[in-house]
């Protein structure tokens, strides 16, 4: 599998799958996501799912992922979900204003998944709950954030991309 995200569209028409085709090639992670090494897995409306491969690096002095990552994982997933764009030449982008998490569990697996699900919000400001599981389905994490679409974003057609 390459290291580039693979993103599938809610519909399964061609033309589906030609934008998931699309944006797999035109969606890199940002810089600090491909630092830490996750990879958009699943993207639609409202909802997004991130990866990680877990690694030393990934660890704390205990051996069990950092909350930093995990809550790297959270914020990706969460804020993905609210910017959904189907126009491949053109995206949308948010910041984060609120991100509380609860850790519930330690992963025994070398595979952590976020997922992201946009709970309401209004033109400029959406609420995501997301969490994050490992590929035993054992829950890691929750949390409950609140986004803010940046200027020319708030349109589900996005802005050209930057």
């Amino acid at each position: 599998m390459s290291g580039r995200p693979t993103i599938f569209s809610p519909a399964a028409s061609p033309d589906a799958v030609e934008l998931a085709a699309i944006l797999a090639e035109g969606e890199p992670p940002g810089a600090y996501n491909g630092l830490i090494g996750t990879r958009l897995m699943r993207w639609q409306p409202d909802y997004a799912e991130v990866t990680l491969m877990l690694g030393p690096q990934h660890m704390n002095r205990a051996g069990v992922p950092h909350g930093g990552v995990i809550a790297s994982l959270l914020d990706s997933a969460c804020g993905y979900a609210g910017n959904y764009c189907a126009d491949p030449e053109r995206a949308r982008y948010c910041v984060t204003l609120s991100l509380t998490i609860g850790f519930i569990g330690q992963t025994r697996g070398r595979q952590l998944t976020a997922r992201g699900r946009v709970m309401g919000g209004g033109r400029k400001i959406f609420m995501v709950t997301g969490e994050v599981s490992d590929e035993h389905g054992a829950l890691i994490a929750s949390a409950q954030g609140t986004f803010r679409y940046r200027g020319g974003s708030e349109d589900a057609a996005g802005q050209p991309r930057r």
